[in-house]
């Protein structure tokens, strides 16, 4: 479905907020987005709709692909990148061309009190080296009039792509997308083979996703707003301060520097922005992982059900459930799912009858279910996520995994008590 019949389908359902009033682009907008937490559309900030927190909850992915809440990993974890792919000659966002390229006119909002500039934060970056292609967010601090400075994450395939052209002195072709399909949306989120990002979100939406070509030769899915332009080979920049999953701030680095040459998009185009630590910048991060988790604990166990909790910042802590046919499953269950997720920090393992998505519950399990001294693994001087702030400066960390599930031979006495009908 494209970006607008989503949005229209969520203020169908009840789930939009709209703000008719003007709204500053610094701060107001996030505070609102934060405090909002659903969905919500601002009629006129500098002028431009925007929209955030368009994927900020389950139930949004839920919606996006048609499924119960409770099986959406399930989902992800059968899905395929093997979608079809078509190229047409027409789009939408040729609606409106722009040549002289002006990105302070776009809606580019200031999050937080130190942040380095505004960001663009829901922008897809399109680029093609060597016939290699790849799709992929990254987070862009506004530099200039036409320039924009990238988070490039070694060793990832915008990165790789950028430093193979880097190398031979040659500019990499780029396209950005703000606002699309937003099965897209979350398909550039994930890691799938290089390249496939696109047949993923068409294998999600269940129909083919349409590319047309820019002028910079890179074929890109219809949207609100295209950027087209280039990474420059040598140039770099102070990139940040910008806060990250965890709420605290990322270290400055320098970064290259995309040079923007040409703006295309729809008539009256709705920019999409993402809250830095916000509800959709978390389940973008996380929820890509949890199917990984759920493929490795089917290897050695029964797996049920896995949740990047949103305390962990949908990142570092997971719950797993599991149907424990014999003891060890749960420490099992906590080794593979430390090796499919390199980032998380702790996992609690359950049984089905405790609800992965209430936290109380995982609490009433960790309670009720586990003998401390055989129960915890403790896994010092192990990688860990560079996004930790409790992190060492070597990258490593100690992991924690609890076994919260009910001892076989005791089961009895774990037996929760029901009320009749």
């Amino acid at each position: 479905m494209s970006f607008r019949t989503f949005i229209n389908q969520l203020k169908e359902n009840g789930k939009l907020v709209e703000i008719l009033q003007p709204v500053s682009p610094r701060f107001e907008a996030s505070r609102i987005a934060k405090n909002t937490k659903a969905p919500v559309l601002f009629h006129d900030i500098s002028g431009s709709k925007v929209i955030m927190n368009l994927l900020g909850s389950r139930d949004e992915l839920s919606s996006m692909l048609g499924v119960p809440k409770e099986e959406i990993i399930k989902k992800l974890s059968e899905v395929s990148p093997e979608g079809e792919v078509r190229l047409v000659s027409e789009s939408p966002t040729l609606e409106v061309i722009e040549d002289k390229v002006d990105l302070t006119k776009l809606p580019i909002l200031t999050h937080f009190e130190k942040d380095g500039a505004p960001y663009i934060t829901a922008g897809i970056v399109v680029s093609e080296y060597g016939g290699t292609i790849n799709a992929s967010i990254h987070r862009l601090m506004l530099v200039g009039k036409d320039k924009l400075a990238a988070r490039l994450v070694p060793p990832r395939h915008t990165y790789l792509l950028h430093k193979k052209a880097a190398e031979k002195g040659e500019p990499l072709p780029v396209a950005i997308v703000l606002g699309c399909d937003p099965t897209i949306i979350y398909a550039t989120s994930t890691r799938v083979p290089v390249g496939k990002e696109f047949e993923y979100a068409a294998a999600l939406r269940g129909a083919p996703v349409e590319l047309f070509e820019c002028a910079n030769g890179l074929k890109v899915p219809h949207a609100e707003i295209v950027l087209e332009g280039y990474i420059d080979p040598v140039e770099r920049v102070d990139e940040g301060p910008f806060v990250d999953i965890t709420g605290t701030y990322d270290v400055v680095r320098k970064e290259p520097v995309i040079h923007i040459t040409r703006i295309i998009h729809r008539k009256d185009p709705i920019y999409h922005g993402i809250l830095p630590a916000g509800p959709e910048h978390l389940l973008m991060m996380g929820v890509p992982y949890e199917p990984r988790i759920y493929r490795a604990v089917g290897e050695v166990t029964t797996v049920k059900n896995v949740v990047l909790t949103e305390g962990g910042c949908c990142y570092l802590h997971a719950v797993v459930q599991i149907e424990k046919q014999t003891e060890g499953d749960g420490k099992n269950a906590i080794m593979a799912a430390f090796a499919a997720h390199t980032s998380l920090k702790h996992v609690v393992v359950v049984d089905e009858d405790i609800n992965i998505f209430d936290p109380n519950d995982v609490e009433f399990a960790i309670a009720t279910r586990v003998k401390g001294d055989i129960d915890i693994l403790i896994i010092p001087n192990v990688r860990g996520s560079s996004l930790d702030p409790r992190g060492a400066p070597d990258g490593t960390t100690t992991k924690v995994g609890i076994d919260a599930t009910k001892v076989l031979v005791e089961k009895e006495n774990f037996e929760r008590a029901v009320i009749p009908e």
